[in-house]
């Protein structure tokens, strides 16, 4: 009886599949920083934050899911003035949109290090394809969570036109560097 007990758990083990661990965001540790070139002399940075959503990854399978949510009213350059004319109607327009959201399933591994990130982006009620580069990437057990942690620091690029927000070009940059520091539990 052992024996069968025994044959049946090994066949059935073939059967049993590994689940995608699932990472929620984690606020404290996680934002959207930008970049763009202002009047061809200095660069204007800021960062939205925190980031709200949540991640599934399969390293093993070199497969994962992201879902994030950035609240556009949340951005901030440390110009109280300059922060409330990016919320306006032609730039953000974080009355009418205030959420951006990024979307992906298509992920490029080295191993278990995720080194890129496919998706989309809705920016403004628009979407265009966004790629978000892995600079680093790790994953740690957290000493006082006794909970894996994943996270690391993205980049990426997007031409603000292409979601309506001309406002100020050519004197402020089209281009826009996006800089992504990103943090989850696993649930």
């Amino acid at each position: 009886m052992k024996l069968l007990a025994c044959l049946l758990a090994l066949c059935t083990a073939g059967l049993a599949r590994a689940e995608p661990a699932v990472y929620l965001i984690d606020a404290e540790h996680s934002f959207v920083y930008f970049e763009v070139l202002h009047f061809g002399t200095s660069t204007l940075r800021g960062r939205f934050g925190a980031l709200d959503g949540h991640v599934e990854l399969d390293r093993a399978a070199g497969r994962g899911v992201v879902s994030l949510r950035i609240a556009t009213a949340a951005v901030d350059t440390g110009m109280p003035a300059f922060d409330a004319r990016l919320r306006q109607g032609d730039l953000l327009a974080t009355e009418a949109h205030p959420q951006a959201y990024f979307v992906a399933r298509n992920f490029s591994f080295d191993g278990p290090k995720v080194t890129a990130v496919r998706g989309e982006l809705t920016l403004r009620g628009t979407s265009q394809a966004l790629e978000l580069r892995a600079l680093r990437f790790g994953c740690h057990t957290h000493p006082l969570l006794q909970r894996e942690v994943c996270g690391g620091d993205f980049e990426g690029e997007l031409k603000r036109g292409d979601f309506g927000a001309s406002f100020g070009m050519p004197f402020v940059a089209n281009r826009v560097r996006l800089l992504v520091q990103v943090e989850g539990i696993r649930r």
